[in-house]
């Protein structure tokens, strides 16, 4: 992965991730993240925020703060919120060119694709371009 120290919480989670070979290890993980998220402000559920592609209901939204990106997000699924809380957790506090000049490799090297269906790894991609999207709007502002 690119840039270790840029992307430290990502790498983390990766490596966490990649450390099992177990496919129902890494959904239980997914699924303990999403546990954690938080509950969503007022006004996150709205068109603007929505992530088109899933099949659940799932809304993000970055704040920048400084040069620096800050999400929150919400899904009406677990196991989405699980993956959005992954993304969350491991692009928070990024510049907005951070997140744009990240590659989508790291996706594949979760290993998740074994273990979620097609859908929901599609959700998965959907949700981490929407955050790329919104950082891009961040630097043409």
């Amino acid at each position: 992965m690119e840039h270790k120290n840029t992307y430290q919480n990502l790498y983390k989670l990766v490596e966490k991730l990649k450390s099992s070979n177990d496919p129902k290890r890494k959904y239980e993980y997914i699924l303990w993240l999403g546990k954690k998220l938080g509950n969503p402000s007022e006004g996150l559920i709205n068109s603007e925020n929505k992530v088109k592609g899933c099949v659940s209901e799932v809304f993000v939204k970055g704040n920048l703060v400084e040069g620096k990106i800050y999400w929150e997000g919400y899904s009406d699924a677990l196991i989405t919120k699980g993956l959005l809380s992954f993304l969350i957790s491991g692009l928070n506090a990024l510049t907005p060119r951070d997140i744009i000049d990240l590659n989508k490799n790291f996706i594949d090297e979760t290993g998740l694709n074994k273990s979620l269906t097609p859908s929901r790894s599609n959700g998965f991609l959907n949700i981490f371009l929407k955050m790329k999207s919104q950082a891009n709007s961040f630097l043409s502002s």
